[in-house]
């Protein structure tokens, strides 16, 4: 029976060398110096046997008072076993007179050993978990030494995430955060990659040497939390010492941040230095904002402060960049900040040249509404359009170039081609800075220079910036600002705030670019839409106290309508004190009515306010609502007003007033009439007449809404026959376009389709726009 047990332990044995001869096994006492079985070598509690029935070696962890021991390998080699009891009697030591160690515990450890030669016995305490063994001494002796990857304990505890390790080796065991591994990574490296900020922020809680460390890649730990997109790391390291100032192989982290659009990252920096704002990088000495890919990052930058046309040391622009890659609507938040279309790169190109050679159509379009110079040449002597017939391929060039035509393309020579060639070759006219003419040409030379000029501008929400393209035009073709080239200026909704901000001296190209921010801020959700980003709009850019009777020159009048009564009625905001016949209502009434405000006392934000309280889409202004219900042309109610104000006062006798002699109405574009279906409404007497009466109910209301606010059709035809029986010079401007834009547009790209068939209808009109502005100069007193 005995011989059939050793029998059955030697085939046991073999099993094992077979199977996995590195498993720890629970062994008896009585069986670790059995029959056959001689200790080689001992150190500490370890023991080497060999066993000489089966040929094996043995390694034995030894308890004194224990009835078990741990056997932890049994290899047939004896220099493999040798080699391994080595190994094992060194990184083994501080675990078993630290904890009492059973099978399931030893087996990571040793799995360790065997799987990390390089690794001491600190690191494979972090691996393993067992933090309890830190404290050892052998272990404090290794707290810092480096395998051969170069990672000391603390990379390795950073690497799993594990925070109380890190704790433990940053305030127990004093580990270092400025040792490098073989990329050049530090310890605080590794930690600003976790998804998770803790381990960041458990290091950098006091100064953190090793923080602004370059790796081999140039990145420090704050460009790698950039790049990821580690906001709390970002936070943690700044508090940590980082600095922002670091410059690695691409640039600084904020140029990082800027190319992976890591929106919280840029903030946390410029919160912490303002400075990195104009940061240039190594490579090409562009800003953050040179960097920035997206709409909202170029917007963040902006709103900081950046400089919009700061250039690199290659002379670009950030609006040169986006237009080489192509970001519209990042190129558009740059244009709408006051980026110059016409600076130019070290080549002598403009963004426009660039968009030219791209065919990118719409931002072409956008280029040039927004001021691009078409005529301008770079160091070849190259024109945008001249790039454009020479580029252009494929189906988009009869596209680009008949719209380039819509503007006053010309063809003519190139500048350094000799005259006589034959070239055929499109190059770019004057057509943008000049360009819109009236309904006549009319010769102003006879015309008595003491007549008053106004200026009427239609309601139409966001469709103001084509209001604002006429002015540009009519500004550009008459030398002077539109302040001073009228008399009056009457408005109605857009038209209102326009007319405001006109006679507070703001330039058109300023107001250009504020429509497209405003839109931003304040057509936000869903209809009707929150008064108070566009209250907070006003006041931002009329004051919030200014008074409308602190500017008196030129007169303005602002529609509204009185909602507080039935009938409503047209309520004239005014810079001036109105005359007496409208000091009293059309209607007689029983009811008693707030007095209302005078000039002296009536804020101009509050004017705009009500004048552009469109039901629907903003609630009202106490009791005021859109002057577009009663007067979304303003034309003929202006000319009343100026009527009875003259009267007033001859009748008062408060000087000699003069006559009425030319009158520009402005308005915010036609849309394309289109078919309707049905208007019917009926009692439905099944499902199928139900839908019919349905949608003639919505065509119905929607015809109201629009013959109610017609700003075109009957409302000009009445202005022109006014002005034609008080031998006025009339003058309607208001393109045609291709299809209808809604009062709360927010596209970039539709809002440029619209402001180009304005270019375009400015074209066309070009002659009688260059008359109206003489006219208007001749006039002025």
């Amino acid at each position: 029976m005995q011989f059939l047990g050793r029998l059955l332990d030697t085939v046991s044995s073999v099993s094992t060398l077979f199977t996995n001869p590195y498993r720890v096994r629970d062994v008896p006492l009585s069986d670790v110096a059995g029959a056959g079985k001689v200790k080689v070598r001992e150190e500490g509690r370890i023991a080497l046997y060999k066993n000489g029935q089966s040929q094996s070696w043995d390694c034995m962890l030894l308890y004194a008072e224990a009835a078990v021991a741990l056997r932890l390998f049994q290899v047939a080699s004896e220099a493999e076993a040798l080699s391994c009891f080595s190994e094992y009697a060194l990184k083994l030591r501080p675990f078993y007179e630290t904890l009492p160690l059973k099978a399931e515990t030893t087996q990571p450890i040793v799995d360790c050993i065997r799987n990390h030669p390089d690794w001491n016995s600190a690191h494979i305490a972090i691996e393993t978990g067992l933090r309890e063994c830190l404290k050892h001494n052998y272990i404090q002796s290794q707290i810092n030494a480096q395998d051969l990857s170069g990672q000391t304990p603390l990379h390795l505890a950073c690497e799993r995430g594990d925070l109380t390790c890190v704790k433990e080796l940053l305030e127990e065991s004093q580990a270092r955060t400025d040792i490098k591994d073989r990329k050049g990574e530090t310890a605080v490296h590794v930690a600003a990659k976790l998804d998770s900020p803790v381990i960041t922020q458990a290091m950098c809680t006091r100064f953190c040497s090793g923080v602004n460390e370059l790796n081999d890649a140039g990145e420090a730990p704050l460009h790698i939390a950039c790049r990821l997109g580690r906001m709390e790391s970002v936070k943690a390291l700044l508090g940590g010492g980082a600095r922002c100032d670091v410059i690695g192989n691409a640039g600084y982290p904020i140029h990082c941040a800027m190319k992976y659009s890591e929106k919280s990252c840029v903030e946390e920096i410029l919160r912490a230095d303002r400075g990195q704002l104009h940061a240039e990088d190594s490579v090409y000495g562009g800003t953050p904002l040179h960097w920035a890919k997206t709409a909202e990052m170029c917007r963040v930058l902006l709103e900081h402060g950046c400089t919009v046309n700061y250039l690199s040391r290659t002379g670009e622009s950030p609006l040169h960049i986006m237009t080489k890659k192509g970001r519209f609507e990042a190129a558009m938040v740059l244009l709408t900040h006051g980026a110059n279309a016409n600076l130019k790169d070290q080549g002598g190109n403009t963004a426009l040249h660039l968009a030219m050679k791209m065919d990118h159509i719409q931002l072409i379009k956008a280029l040039i509404v927004f001021g691009a110079d078409v005529e301008i040449h770079n160091d070849l002597g190259e024109t945008p359009g001249l790039i454009a017939a020479r580029s252009s391929k494929g189906p988009n060039r009869k596209i680009l170039l008949d719209m380039l035509c819509n503007v006053g393309v010309r063809r003519c020579l190139p500048p350094s081609q000799q005259p006589g060639r034959d070239v055929d070759i499109m190059h770019m006219g004057a057509a943008v800075g000049a360009t819109n003419r009236g309904r006549a040409e009319v010769d102003g030379s006879n015309m008595d220079n003491k007549v008053d000029r106004l200026l009427c501008l239609d309601g139409g929400g966001i469709k103001g910036l084509v209001l604002i393209q006429m002015l540009i035009a009519l500004e550009r073709e008459a030398g002077r600002p539109t302040r001073e080239l009228f008399d009056w200026v009457a408005g109605t909704s857009t038209g209102g705030i326009l007319a405001l901000a006109i006679i507070h001296g703001k330039s058109m190209e300023y107001l250009r670019c504020l429509y497209f921010r405003m839109k931003e801020q304040v057509f936000k959700g869903s209809r009707p839409y929150e008064s108070a980003p566009l209250e907070d709009f006003l006041k931002k850019e009329f004051g919030e106290n200014t008074k409308m009777a602190e500017i008196q020159h030129p007169r303005v009048m602002v529609t509204s309508v009185l909602a507080d009564r039935h009938p409503g009625e047209l309520h004239i905001f005014r810079n001036y004190d109105p005359p007496s016949p409208h000091s009293q209502s059309p209607y007689a009434t029983t009811a008693t009515f707030k007095p209302l405000t005078t000039p002296q006392e009536q804020h101009v934000w509050r004017a705009a306010r009500s004048s552009g309280a469109a039901p629907s889409y903003f609630r009202p202004m106490g009791r005021f609502l859109d002057g577009g219900l009663l007067a979304n042309n303003p034309t003929l109610d202006a000319m009343a007003e100026i009527h009875q104000y003259n009267k007033a006062m001859k009748a008062e006798g408060r000087g000699k007033s003069k006559k009425l002699g030319i009158v520009v109405s402005l308005g915010t574009g036609k849309p394309p009439q289109v078919a309707v279906s049905s208007v019917d409404v009926f009692r439905p007497s099944n499902p199928l007449e139900l839908a019919k009466s349905f949608v003639g109910a919505k065509e119905l209301g929607k015809m109201l809404v629009d013959c109610c606010t017609d700003s075109d059709g009957c409302a000009v035809a009445r202005a022109q026959a006014w002005c034609e029986m008080a031998d006025a010079m009339y003058y309607r401007l208001s393109p045609q376009l291709s299809q209808e834009v809604l009062l709360d547009e927010v596209s970039d790209a539709v809002l440029v389709d619209m402001m180009w068939e304005t270019q375009m209808y400015l074209y066309e009109k070009r002659e009688c726009l260059q008359n109206l502005a003489q006219l208007l100069l001749n006039s002025k007193e």
